[in-house]
C-alpha cells in the first residue's frame, strides 16, 4: 500500500507540471486556434478489453506522464475512485486532455460495465469519435455490441483496436471476421501482426509497407521502423502487398475517388500512401467503412500508431455533421452539458462540450432547458481527477466550469435567454431544418434507460437522514440513471439503478464519500404492470368540504397494448367532442397529473403502468371544484378501470451472455433451463463456448457465485437489458409472494 501511495504521489506531481506546460504551449496557439488540430474522442470496450490500460499508454507515450500505472495494481490515471481501483474496473467516464504531435486529444476513458452505461451514453452525445478496443481472444463481445449500437445512435465515426494480440489464442481474422458479422460494417485492416514463439512483436503498416517493431526495453518508446522489400522478407511482403490490394480494391467500392484513379492506372499496386489515406479517412467519417488496428497495449505494443490514425482518420471538430447544427447560434456561446462531479473543495463541476463561441472565467450563462441564468465561478482543464485552471476556453473543446448548481446532465447553454431565442429563430428559418431536427438540438440530447432493481435506503439514525438526502441528490445529479424516491405508504427512500454492483457502488460511495454508514434493504426487480383488456367506465366523485362542493363525473377507457408517447389521448367523436373541446387549460392540466398519479402505481404490486392508452370520453366539473379533486377523481376512474381491465405484471428479460470451457456446458445449460432461460445461440470462441440467452432477472439474483461453483471458476457471464414480458398467472403468483410475502 506504502509503495503504491508512492507511485501515485510522484505520478501525480509529474503530470501536474506536464499539464501546466501543455497548457502554456496551448494558450501561445491559442490566437491561431486551429479546429484541425483538436480530436475530441473516447474509448469504448466490453469490460475487460484493455480500454483503461490503452488509455493510460497513450498518456505515457505523450509525455503527459512519467510511468506507467496498471488496472491491477490500482494505480492508473483514469481510475481514480477508490472503488475502481479496489475492484479493478472503470465506473465513471474520466476525460483528460493531451497533446500528440501537435495536435490536443480531449478523450474519455468510459466505464466497460453494462451497469454503468448512462456513463457511456452521456459521454458519446459530445464526442467527434471513439476508439473501440476489442479483445483479440474473444473479438466482439456482448457489451461490445451495445456500445457499438449507442455509438450508431449519435453517427459517430469510429476505429477498432484488437487488443491483447500478444496472447496465445489473439486471432486477427477472427476478430475482423465477428466485426463484419456481429457489427454489419465494413471493415478497412490496416495493419498485421508479426508473431514469434514469444508472442507478438511488433505489426506491419500495410499501407506504407513497413515493419514496426517497439524495444521492449524502453517500454516501447522506441520503434525501429523498416521498409518491406521482396528479397529481404520473401512471404511476408507477398502478404502484406497482398492485403493492400485487397484494402485497395475494398476502398474502392467507398471513394468514387480513388476508383477513378485505380481505372485510370489499370492497377491496384501503385495507389500512392497517401491517396489511401484520404480514402480511409473519407470513408470513416462518412461512416461507410471502419479502419481496423491491432497491438498489446499491456505489452506496449500499437499504441503509439493509434494515436497516430486517431489524427489520419477521425474527423476534427468542423468536419462532425451533428455539430453543424451548433452553427445557428452563429459566435455566440453554445456548448452542452455531459458529466457532472461533486468535487470537496471545488463544489459541483460541470463537463461541458464547447460548440460555438467560447467560455470564460466567471462567465454568466443561460440554461436553455432550464430557461434559467446562472453564474459559474472558475474554468477548468481536466485531467482525471486533477484540475488546471484556465481563464478562456474556445469552441471544439471540452472543458469543466465551477459554481453551476442547476444545470444538470444534457442541458444546452448560451450567453443569455435572447442568444438562445435568436439561434433557434435561425435554425427555424433553415429550408432543410425539420421540427424533429430544432427539437432534439434544444432538447437534453440523452436517453435514460429504466432502473432495473430498486431497494429501500436508511442512514444509521435520524440524524443522518438530511445528510443522506444531500449525499443522494448529489450523486443522482452525477448519476441520472440512478433513481430515487420516497415510497408514500412506508415513507422509505427508495434507490433503483441498473443492477447489483451499480446499487452496491452507490452504498460504497456514500459511505467513504459522504461518511454516513447506510443500511440497503434487500435487492427488488423492477417489475411493470399493464392490461390485457379495453375497460370503460364512468365515475362520478361529490364531496363537501366545509362550506364548498366539489364534483366531477368522468368518463374513460383504457386501452391495452398500446405503445405511442403520450398516454391521454380525447376522444374527437361526434358525442364526445364538443364536451371535450370546452375544458378550460387548467381543468386539462388537472386530468393529466390525475393520469401521471394513476399510471405510477398498478393495482397488481404498486409497479409503473406501461403500454395502456387512457381515453377521456367525457368531463364535467362542478363551480368551485378544485384541482386537487378533479385529478383525485380521475386518478379513481384510472384505478377502478385497471381492475376491470386485467391487469397483468411484466418482468424485464435480460441478455446473458456466458463465456465458459466445454467441459462445464452441459452443466451450465441444465441450470439455465431451470432459470426460465432461452437458449438463442450457442457459439465457439477460441477454447471457449459462448452461450447467449434470454432471461429473467428474477432467476439471476446471485448467479455470479452459481456460475462460480458450477464451472470451478473458469466462467464469466455479462448482462444486459433486452425487454419487458408479460409473465403467466403462475409467475406472477411467485413473484407477488417473493414481494410481499403472502
Amino acid at each position: 500500500m506504502l509503495r503504491r501511495n508512492l507511485i501515485n504521489t510522484s505520478r501525480y506531481k509529474f503530470h501536474k507540471r506536464t499539464l501546466h506546460n501543455d497548457i502554456k504551449i496551448d494558450k501561445m496557439k491559442e490566437e491561431k486556434h486551429n479546429l484541425k488540430k483538436i480530436r475530441n474522442i473516447g474509448i469504448l470496450a466490453h469490460i475487460d478489453a484493455g480500454k483503461t490500460t490503452t488509455t493510460e499508454r497513450m498518456l505515457y507515450y505523450s509525455g503527459t506522464i512519467g510511468n506507467m500505472g496498471e488496472v491491477h495494481h490500482g494505480n492508473t490515471v483514469t481510475d481514480y475512485m477508490e472503488q475502481e481501483r479496489e475492484r479493478g474496473i472503470t465506473i465513471t467516464s474520466a476525460a483528460v486532455t493531451f497533446c500528440w504531435k501537435d495536435h490536443r486529444f480531449n478523450l474519455i476513458d468510459t466505464p466497460g460495465h453494462i451497469d454503468f452505461t448512462m456513463g457511456v451514453e452521456q459521454t458519446l452525445n459530445v464526442l467527434d469519435g471513439v476508439i473501440v478496443v476489442l479483445d483479440g481472444s474473444a473479438g466482439v463481445e456482448a457489451q461490445t455490441v451495445t456500445v457499438w449500437k449507442q455509438a450508431d445512435r449519435y453517427n459517430i465515426p469510429r476505429i477498432v483496436f484488437v487488443n491483447k494480440m500478444d496472447r496465445l489464442d489473439g486471432n486477427f481474422d477472427m476478430s475482423l471476421a465477428s466485426i463484419e458479422s456481429k457489427l454489419e460494417t465494413v471493415t478497412l485492416p490496416i495493419q498485421l501482426p508479426i508473431k514469434e514463439k514469444t508472442g507478438l512483436v511488433g505489426i506491419i503498416d500495410i499501407i506504407t509497407l513497413e515493419r514496426i517493431i517497439f524495444d521492449s526495453k524502453s517500454q516501447g518508446r522506441k520503434m525501429t521502423k523498416t521498409k518491406l522489400t521482396e528479397s529481404e522478407d520473401g512471404h511476408l511482403w507477398e502478404i502484406a502487398n497482398e492485403k493492400r490490394r485487397i484494402l485497395t480494391d475494398k476502398l474502392s467500392g467507398l471513394d468514387d475517388e480513388l476508383a477513378n484513379i485505380i481505372i485510370k492506372q489499370e492497377s491496384l499496386d501503385a495507389v500512392p500512401s497517401q491517396i489511401l489515406v484520404d480514402a480511409i479517412h473519407k470513408s470513416t467519417v462518412n461512416r461507410k467503412g471502419v479502419p481496423v488496428l491491432l497491438g498489446s497495449a499491456y505489452k506496449n505494443i500499437g499504441v503509439q500508431p493509434l494515436m497516430d490514425s486517431v489524427i489520419l482518420y477521425l474527423p476534427s471538430p468542423d468536419e462532425n455533421k451533428y455539430t453543424k447544427e451548433y452553427e445557428c447560434f452563429e459566435n455566440n456561446l453554445s456548448a452542452r452539458a455531459f458529466k457532472i462531479i461533486h468535487d470537496k473543495q471545488r463544489g459541483p463541476v460541470t463537463f461541458l462540450r464547447i460548440y460555438t463561441g467560447k467560455f470564460t472565467k466567471s462567465q454568466r450563462i443561460y440554461n436553455v432547458q432550464r430557461e434559467r441564468s446562472e453564474q459559474s465561478s472558475k474554468l477548468y482543464v481536466v485531467y482525471a481527477d486533477d484540475y488546471e485552471e484556465i481563464e478562456e476556453i474556445k469552441c471544439g473543446n471540452i472543458a469543466a466550469v465551477a459554481g453551476l448548481k442547476s444545470t444538470v446532465t444534457g442541458d444546452l447553454i448560451t450567453n443569455n435567454a435572447s442568444s438562445a431565442s435568436r439561434a433557434r429563430k435561425n435554425m427555424e428559418n433553415r429550408k432543410k431544418a425539420t421540427p424533429k431536427e430544432i427539437e432534439n438540438l434544444f432538447s437534453t440530447g440523452t436517453r435514460i434507460p429504466d432502473p432495473v432493481f430498486f431497494c429501500s435506503i436508511e442512514p444509521p439514525s435520524l440524524a443522518y437522514q438530511n445528510a443522506l438526502d444531500a449525499a443522494l441528490q448529489q450523486l443522482e445529479r452525477e448519476d441520472p440513471s440512478l433513481r430515487v424516491s420516497q415510497d408514500e405508504e412506508t415513507g422509505q427512500t427508495v434507490l433503483a439503478g441498473m443492477g447489483e454492483l451499480h446499487i452496491d457502488i452507490i452504498k460504497e460511495r456514500i459511505r467513504t464519500e459522504y461518511k454516513i454508514d447506510v443500511d440497503l434493504g434487500p435487492l427488488q426487480i423492477a417489475y411493470k404492470e399493464t392490461i390485457q383488456v379495453e375497460a370503460k367506465d364512468t365515475h362520478v366523485s361529490n364531496h363537501k368540504i366545509g362550506n364548498s362542493s366539489h364534483s366531477v363525473t368522468v368518463t374513460m377507457s383504457l386501452i391495452p397494448f398500446y405503445e405511442g408517447k403520450e398516454n391521454l389521448l380525447l376522444d374527437r367523436s361526434h358525442e364526445s367532442a364538443s364536451n371535450i373541446d370546452n375544458i378550460h387549460p387548467r381543468v386539462m392540466q388537472a386530468v393529466r397529473h390525475g393520469v401521471q398519479a394513476a399510471i405510477l402505481h398498478g393495482p397488481k404490486l404498486g409497479c409503473p403502468v406501461v403500454n395502456m392508452g387512457i381515453k377521456l370520453h367525457w368531463l364535467e366539473v362542478g363551480r368551485g371544484t378544485s384541482d386537487t379533486m378533479i385529478t383525485a377523481a380521475v386518478s379513481q376512474c384510472i384505478r377502478k378501470l385497471m381492475q376491470a381491465g386485467e391487469s397483468i405484471l411484466m418482468e424485464p428479460i435480460m441478455q446473458l451472455e456466458v463465456v465458459s470451457p466445454d467441459e462445464y456446458v452441459s452443466s451450465i445449460l441444465n441450470d439455465l433451463t431451470r432459470r426460465r432461460a432461452q437458449i438463442q445461440r450457442i457459439d465457439v470462441r477460441g477454447q471457449n463456448k459462448v452461450l447467449e440467452t434470454l432471461t429473467p432477472l428474477s432467476e439471476l439474483l446471485g448467479y455470479a457465485t452459481a456460475l462460480r461453483i458450477i464451472s470451478s471458476g473458469t466462467a464469466v457471464f455479462s448482462l444486459e437489458f433486452d425487454h419487458y414480458k408479460a409473465m403467466s398467472s403462475m409467475e406472477e403468483q411467485q413473484a407477488i409472494k417473493r414481494v410481499t410475502g403472502f
